[in-house]
């Protein structure tokens, strides 16, 4: 059995035989094809955090299949609060065939996932967002075909998009560039880590963002305060004078760049109005790929088997 919480244990030829299967699934949609490859397979939805995209995406895309969802809110299934979380992924996994956590703790999802007898998603927590990175590099492959050699460069917070992103990069050999002010940069763990693990990676971190986008195939942005937050906003806002994307700074970068965000989008804050609506955007067609990619994860898990003595996915 495999878990899916961090992109760093996917070795890249998976990661890019996840993106192949995506892209066939969403050729064949189109072409009105909605092979029943989970059909009387159910996936748990457990979210701490409100959601449109992780939601919808994964929704649509497991009916799409042939399956079923069931979604719990922190009202219907508040973790750890009113039962142990192991207790609540003992009992969750009876009902159903693999469940997508939306928690703000990463320790939740390993947690959950340790006592799991099926396959756990990480749909988002504070330290990845490995779905989401999916559906970018989905829509980037579309964008430029062969991504050996792009270079993304992230406008903003060194979150958990960031991380995840860069991780997803550096596995399918893309240069990632992170600019945003230094307090913002990534925690020299998340650095270490991503040394040991993509040696060969190009990973470069900066504070001028007319320099980062110099040279940049995507440029990609996110909100500057992340939902638990809130009561940094204002600070945030003050520190990131300087680092919203506009039509200006796009077009500091080559006339074939494209802008990136994985929204929601706070337009007037860390994306103006104008350049979100741009023609360089390919803000919705990322969103959509979301659930093309999780379709292919889903089957992936459910259907392909794992390889003998391979690991689950479940490492930072």
């Amino acid at each position: 059995m495999r878990h899916f919480l961090s992109l760093f244990p996917v070795a890249s030829h998976d990661l890019t035989t996840l993106l192949d299967r995506a892209a066939e699934l969403k050729a064949g949609l189109v072409r009105g094809e909605r092979p029943p490859l989970l059909a009387g397979r159910v996936l748990g939805l457990v979210f701490e955090k409100p959601s449109l995209r992780t939601r919808a995406s994964f929704e649509a895309g497991m009916a799409q299949l042939g399956g079923g969802s069931i979604f719990l809110s922190a009202t219907d299934g508040p973790l750890g609060k009113r039962e142990p979380v192991a207790d609540f992924a003992r009992t969750l996994a009876e009902y159903v065939d693999a469940i997508v956590l939306r928690v703000f703790e990463h320790a939740t999802v390993e947690e959950f996932a340790r006592h799991s007898r099926v396959p756990v998603i990480n749909g988002l927590s504070d330290l990845a967002h490995p779905c989401q990175v999916l559906g970018d590099l989905l829509t980037m492959r579309e964008v430029f075909g062969d991504l050996a050699g792009r270079t993304v460069v992230f406008v903003g917070d060194g979150n958990n998009v960031a991380r995840s992103l860069a991780v997803g990069c550096g596995k399918l050999g893309l240069r990632f560039i992170l600019c945003a002010p230094s307090r913002y940069a990534f925690a020299d763990d998340f650095v270490a880590t991503f040394r040991r693990v993509l040696p060969k990676a190009e990973l470069v971190q900066t504070t001028d963002p007319k320099e980062a986008v110099a040279s940049a195939d995507v440029v990609y942005t996110d909100v500057w305060t992340s939902m638990g937050q809130e009561a940094e906003s204002t600070q945030r806002r003050d520190d990131f004078k300087g680092f919203q994307i506009d039509v200006g700074l796009l077009d500091r970068a080559p006339a074939h760049c494209r802008l990136m965000h994985c929204l929601p989008a706070r337009r007037g804050e860390e994306v103006s109005a104008e350049a979100m609506d741009d023609p360089r955007g390919i803000v919705f067609e990322q969103a959509g790929n979301r659930m093309h990619a999780q379709k292919a994860l889903l089957a992936w898990l459910l259907c392909e088997p794992c390889p003998a003595g391979g690991k689950s996915l479940d490492k930072r």
